[in-house]
This record gives structure tokens, C-alpha cells and sequence, in this order.
């Protein structure tokens, strides 16, 4: 399954699980959203996951190896992260942190 495959598919579970949650777009692409907030996106130039988090949990995710700092054009997005690998159980997990964070 390729990684926008899992995205989408993970998409329609939480938007079956959250009414708040929407298909947007942002960069000239496809996204998800909590109202007005973006969420998340996918392989954004090959980015896998991108989620918008809180920049501590950013800095956690970077240091562990488990995500990269998401800087399309040079310019690094504090808040974001992109995790390049897909994995199920990990980015369903950072989704439902991604809608927490973006939904207060």
C-alpha cells in the first residue's frame, strides 16, 4: 500500500469517527482539517505523513528518528513533521494527536 493509499484510507476512518473532520486543501493538494485548522497531509515531494503537532512532540518525534523536520521551500514548519515511512498503527496515532492539537 502506497502512502497516500494508507493516509486516505486512515482518513475515512477518523472522519467515520469525528464529524469535525474534513478533506481540504492546502499547497495545491489534498489535506485534512478540524474546521478552519489544517491537520495533515501526504507525500508532500515525497514527505510521507506531514501532521501538524505541538513543537515539543515535534522536537521528540525528530530526536527518536521516527520523523524530519518538514521544510518545503528551505523553510522549516515548527509545528509539523513528516514521518517518511508508512506504518498504520504510528500514523493513526499521530492523526488522532494531530486532530487533538488542531481542534483546541
Amino acid at each position: 500500500m502506497t502512502a497516500e493509499e494508507l493516509f486516505w484510507r486512515l482518513a475515512e476512518q477518523l472522519q467515520a469517527e469525528d464529524p469535525r473532520i474534513a478533506e481540504g486543501t492546502i499547497m495545491n493538494g489534498r489535506c485534512l482539517r478540524v474546521g478552519r485548522e489544517f491537520v495533515a497531509l501526504v507525500d508532500y515531494k515525497g514527505s510521507g505523513l506531514v501532521v501538524k503537532l505541538p513543537k515539543a512532540r515535534v522536537a521528540e518525534l525528530i530526536e527518536a528518528g521516527v520523523g524530519q523536520p518538514f521544510a518545503p521551500a528551505r523553510r522549516v514548519f515548527g509545528e509539523w513533521v513528516a514521518v517518511p515511512k508508512p506504518n498504520r498503527r504510528l500514523w493513526l496515532a499521530l492523526l488522532r494527536e494531530g486532530i487533538a492539537f488542531s481542534a483546541c
